[in-house]
C-alpha cells in the first residue's frame, strides 16, 4: 500500500494564499528529502502560472484531459503531461478546460471519486500530494476532499473568517459522514499576517479561542510581505526568489511542523499495529 500522504489546501475565500501556501510548502518538502506532486485543481490556473508556465491554455494535457481519460475508462498513461519544475516538484496543471469539466462530472456516475482514481494511478510515485484548490465547494473541490487524506486551510488573519470557516467544516464534515471516513483537518494555517496591527492580533486571538480546541492552529504563521507577493509572477518559490526574507523562514518552519505530523500519525499507526 502507498504511503503517499495527500492533502487538500482548501478555503472558498479566495485570496487568502492558498496557491502561495501550496507552491512553498511543496518546495520546502522537497527541500527536506521528499517526492511531491503538485495539482492545481482551479481553472483560473494559478498555481501553474506561478510555477512559470504562463500560458495555460496552450498545455496539451492538463488536469481536465486526465479526470476526462478517467471518466471515460481510457487512462493509458497516468504519468504523461505531468510537468516537472527546476525546484524538485511535479506539477499536474490547470486550464480553463477544467471549468467546462466540471459541469460535465455533475451527470457522470461516482463523480466525487474521478479524481481519487486519477491520483491512485500516480501516488506510488510520490510522498505527498498536495492539491491547491479553488475558492469555491464546487464539484471539483468535493473531487479534492474525496481524494485527500487531510486538509490544510489558510486562513487570513486580517478579517473573522468565522463564517466563511464554519461552511468550510460543514462541507468537510459531509464528505467525512458520506464519502471519505477517514478526511481529516490537520489544522489552520494564518497567511497575511501583520504583526504591527491590533486587529490583526485580535483576530489570531479569536480564531485560537473559537476553533483551537477543536483542530490545530499551526505554531507557524505567515508574515504579509512584499516579497511573497512578487514570487508569484517570478516561476520560483519564495526560498529561490528571497531566501532570508521572513516568509521564507516562515514557510520553512511551516513545512517542518507538517512533516512532524507526519511523523506522529506513523508513530501512532506503528503502536497501534504493534
Amino acid at each position: 500500500m502507498s504511503s503517499c500522504k495527500t492533502i487538500a489546501i482548501c478555503n472558498q475565500k479566495g485570496g487568502v494564499g492558498k496557491t502561495t501556501t501550496a507552491v512553498n510548502l511543496g518546495i520546502g518538502l522537497v527541500m527536506n528529502g521528499k517526492k511531491v506532486l503538485l495539482v492545481d485543481a482551479d481553472p483560473q490556473g494559478d498555481l501553474t502560472t506561478c510555477l512559470g508556465w504562463k500560458d495555460t491554455d496552450a498545455l496539451s494535457v492538463t488536469l481536465a484531459t486526465k479526470l476526462s481519460e478517467v471518466m471515460q475508462d481510457e487512462l493509458k498513461d497516468p504519468m504523461s503531461g505531468i510537468l516537472h519544475h527546476q525546484e524538485g516538484v511535479d506539477l499536474v496543471p490547470a486550464s480553463l478546460d477544467l471549468s467546462a469539466l466540471e459541469m460535465s462530472l455533475v451527470t457522470v456516475m461516482s463523480r466525487e471519486t474521478t479524481l481519487r482514481s486519477y491520483l491512485s494511478q500516480v501516488k506510488e510515485n510520490y510522498d505527498y500530494i498536495l492539491i491547491d484548490c479553488m475558492p469555491s465547494l464546487g464539484m471539483i473541490t468535493l473531487n479534492a476532499l474525496t481524494a485527500a487524506d487531510s486538509v490544510i486551510i489558510p486562513v487570513q488573519a486580517q478579517y473573522l473568517p468565522a463564517k466563511g470557516m464554519t461552511q468550510l467544516l460543514q462541507t468537510v464534515i459531509k464528505v467525512k459522514k458520506h464519502i471519505n471516513p477517514d478526511l481529516k483537518i490537520d489544522g489552520i494555517l494564518l497567511t497575511l499576517v501583520d504583526g504591527r496591527t491590533n486587529l490583526a492580533k485580535s483576530t489570531v486571538e479569536a480564531l485560537r479561542t473559537n476553533f483551537g480546541s477543536v483542530m490545530r492552529i499551526y505554531q507557524s504563521s505567515i508574515p504579509i510581505a512584499v516579497k511573497a507577493a512578487e514570487v508569484s509572477s517570478k516561476g520560483k518559490s519564495i526560498y529561490a526568489y528571497e531566501p532570508s526574507s521572513p516568509a521564507s523562514k516562515a514557510y520553512a518552519d511551516f513545512t517542518k511542523e507538517v512533516l512532524a505530523g507526519g511523523r506522529q500519525k506513523e508513530r501512532l499507526h506503528s503502536a497501534d499495529a504493534r
